[in-house]
């Protein structure tokens, strides 16, 4: 269903992004942002899932300013490289991947309104986008990494916030996430029984009942905020 395009970002980085686009005319864009396993076979699908539902997506691959072509599988080699590479990312000096991900969002834009989702470190990364990139209506990180951190808790939101998270998740303690929501009201939040990683159907932490949920309510939202 979907291609691979080169973006130019604001400093003049091209970033390959996978592009899935809907049979039918689209009713919006949404960027989708990785975990830290690269745009791989699940990412892919979760774009073409968005496409299959109406948007058109764009998923850029958001470690390529530190290694190109990075499709990892989800073993503990592949956890400890992805995290390795994560590092080198949020070392890079500013405005780094978010220059990425803005022209990602631009891409997304010529089907209309524009929302963003994102998984574990993409959980992070579609918050710190809600609170300082352009050109979003709407957005909806699934267990977003050092998410409920003071540091990322005391950003403020531009636009309608859904957050995913998980009731048992090692890497985002419950009462992180208690304390996330009473700073941030306005955030809808849902806690759903799981693991770090439920909606990930290539990994044994995979939830079908969460994962099925939160994307309906994903979907309900995007409905509401880019229609």
């Amino acid at each position: 269903m979907g291609e691979t395009l080169h973006l130019r970002s604001a400093d003049g980085h091209s970033v390959p992004a996978y592009v899935a686009r809907p049979a039918t005319p689209p009713r919006g864009g949404v960027v989708v942002l990785q975990e830290i396993f690269g745009v791989n076979a699940h990412i892919r699908a979760v774009a073409d899932g968005y496409a299959a539902a109406g948007y058109l997506a764009v998923a850029p691959s958001t470690f390529h300013r530190v290694k190109a072509g990075v499709e990892l599988g989800y073993t503990e080699a592949d956890m400890q490289a992805g995290f390795a590479l994560k590092t080198a990312v949020e070392a890079l000096p500013e405005p780094g991947v978010m220059a990425d991900i803005q022209a990602a969002i631009g891409h997304a834009a010529q089907a209309g309104k524009v929302g963003i989702v994102g998984y574990c470190w993409g959980g992070l990364l579609t918050w710190r986008s809600a609170c300082t990139l352009s050109g979003l209506s709407a957005a909806a990180p699934y267990y977003g990494g050092g998410m409920t951190s003071p540091e990322e808790t005391a950003r403020q939101p531009r636009v309608p916030v859904l957050a995913h998270f998980a009731d048992d998740d090692k890497w985002i303690p419950l009462d992180t996430v208690h304390a996330f929501t009473q700073a941030h009201p306005e955030v809808q939040v849902q806690i759903y029984r799981g693991h770090h990683g439920f909606n990930c159907d290539q990994r044994g932490s995979y939830d079908a009942a969460a994962a099925s949920l939160a994307r309906q309510r994903t979907l309900d939202f995007f409905a509401r905020h880019l229609g």
